[in-house]
């Protein structure tokens, strides 16, 4: 048996269920990674702030390397308890969002069957089948307007929720009001809100709020996607206590390393600074989202979807395979899409760059569309 062989076809298939496989793409491309404008993974264009450069560089010079972090996280977990107004036992951080996942899939197993909406993150199944967790899909509606929040089109019925807010990868952002109805219903409902500081006033959708008063809501953030800091791998949890404790004790010590622990206590605890931030990619969210959807929809044989995220799909009538390789060739990366549940080829997920970037996405599409339809 070719053991490398099968390792490298493996990571071949996860490479179409994730973004941002930029080592891999630029191996396979033959270019320099840096020459690549990576519109599969959906993290702002930004620099990181200077304070949060600056504090990298003082932990590396310091002690974060040398010492284990505090096994509790209790700094951390106060510097996130005070943004988000809430108690301090109510907050878990995670070595990003992905292992909260893992983890909210452990208690979603035991809850009954999991309800997913589809097309859907494929991080919950690949959760759920850790723990051998039951689920069964619903298909979204592939039509939407550009009008958000918009309701939860779904019913559940089932005794666990899995819900996206926005959703990836839609771009719609579901109405707090329409969300809060699945609490009275569920035995538990998990909502990964890790794109929801990008999102143009999407905050006031967040289900935080609600954690206080209901023991079987589980609400995951990101802040990889907010700072870009994907590489640190940073996420949290906000639930009960009880549930939160008892994950304490089902996971690996330290899961979060001392760099990103110190990296979030600073950006959480200087609020001025994470205000400022979120201010900042709101609105190119805002601008860029709106330029790019413009633009993309005066594409022939395209339909580009509303979005309220930092990302954006595309449709077409026909196979959009060659049409992302001709793009890679032209050292830009789309997200491949076939591995969404009721997607498939036919469709591709943009994310947004800066406007330069944004404008040379768009010129790369029409030479290529224009390539092949001559």
């Amino acid at each position: 048996m070719d053991l490398t062989n099968n390792f490298s076809q493996h990571n071949e298939r996860l490479m179409l269920k994730h973004g941002g496989n930029l080592e891999q793409e630029a191996k396979r491309l033959g270019v320099h990674i840096n020459s690549l404008i990576d519109a599969s993974a959906s993290l702002v264009p930004f620099a990181l702030p200077t304070p949060l450069q600056n504090c990298l560089t003082q932990q590396i010079n310091g002690n974060a390397l040398k010492i284990y972090p505090d096994r509790s996280y209790l700094t951390l977990r106060e510097a996130i308890s005070k943004f988000h107004k809430i108690h301090s036992s109510m907050v878990l951080p995670g070595n990003g969002a992905s292992e909260i996942i893992t983890w909210a899939a452990r208690d979603a197993a035991n809850h009954g069957m999991s309800f997913l909406p589809s097309p859907g993150f494929f991080d919950y199944k690949r959760a759920l089948r850790c723990w051998d967790g039951k689920f069964i899909t619903s298909p979204l509606p592939l039509k939407w307007n550009s009008t958000f929040p918009q309701v939860f089109p779904l019913e559940p019925h089932r005794q666990v929720a899995w819900i996206t807010n926005p959703h990836n990868p839609t771009g719609q952002c579901w109405g707090r009001d329409s969300l809060e109805d699945l609490l009275n219903s569920q035995n538990l409902v998990i909502c990964d809100e890790a794109f929801l500081p990008l999102v143009p006033d999407g905050e006031k959708e967040s289900l935080i709020p609600l954690v206080a008063n209901h023991p079987n809501l589980i609400v995951i953030r990101s802040l990889t996607k907010l700072f870009s800091i994907a590489g640190l791998r940073l996420g949290y949890a906000i639930s009960s206590p009880m549930r939160l404790q008892q994950w304490q004790e089902w996971r690996d010590p330290w899961p979060v390393n001392g760099l990103a622990v110190m990296l979030g206590i600073k950006l959480m605890s200087e609020e001025h600074l994470l205000e400022k931030q979120i201010e900042k990619v709101q609105n190119w969210v805002k601008e860029e989202g709106r330029w790019l959807q413009t633009n993309l929809q005066k594409l022939p044989s395209i339909t580009a979807h509303p979005s309220a995220a930092n990302f954006q799909l595309i449709e077409s009538n026909a196979s959009l395979k060659s049409f992302r390789e001709a793009l890679a060739h032209k050292k830009i990366l789309l997200r491949d899409c076939s591995s969404f549940e009721e997607l498939g080829e036919n469709w591709l997920r943009v994310s947004l760059q800066g406007r330069s970037n944004n404008r040379r996405i768009i010129k790369a599409m029409q030479q290529v569309l224009r390539y092949t339809s001559g």
